[in-house]
């Protein structure tokens, strides 16, 4: 199965970087205004809506609609890990339905010192089988566009020099 990986510093405390990933507000920030991204309902575990933080078994139903003339695509993901330490933490959401047969992306947080290492995985698999299966690979190509904005968007939001609201979600 293919799989993408960005790693970024990010010059901020654990904490803070650990804090902005933890609700869909930080997926909002992270997500440029051209993909119009809704937030259309987020669960938690014991079916609260609008949970505080995203903890394990938290539902997040959403939709993007690429450049405003994209159909909208439904995406429905689940908290499926989440787990921290002193000094690193994880969480992990996986792809319930959407556009790709498979999606699992691990947000991994290092803390170094006064600043983290923040790490992206996502595993995925393509829809329309064995031709998506064989052009999985060249997806990295658009992977790592998006993923280098959330991470400037990550950088400035915490680094002191945040994105102008014009730019952000």
């Amino acid at each position: 199965m293919p799989t993408y990986r960005r790693r970024t510093r990010v010059a901020a405390p654990f904490e803070e970087v650990w804090e902005f990933h933890a609700t869909t507000a930080g997926l909002e920030r992270l997500t440029p205004d051209w993909m119009h991204l809704r937030i259309e309902e987020v669960r938690g575990p014991d079916g609260e809506q609008e949970p505080d933080e995203l903890a394990t078994g938290t539902r997040i139903r959403m939709s993007v609609g690429p450049l405003g003339v994209v159909p909208r695509q439904r995406w429905v993901s689940v908290i499926t890990d989440r787990r921290r330490s002193e000094d690193d933490a994880v969480f992990v959401d996986e792809m319930r339905e959407g556009p790709f047969r498979k999606w699992e992306h691990t947000h991994a947080f290092l803390a170094d010192g006064d600043e983290t290492v923040l790490i992206d995985t996502v595993r995925y698999r393509l829809p329309f089988g064995a031709v998506g299966d064989a052009l999985g690979p060249l997806a990295k190509v658009g992977f790592e566009g998006m993923f280098r904005d959330r991470h400037r968007r990550t950088r400035a939001a915490l680094e002191g020099h945040d994105v102008p609201v014009s730019e952000s979600r």
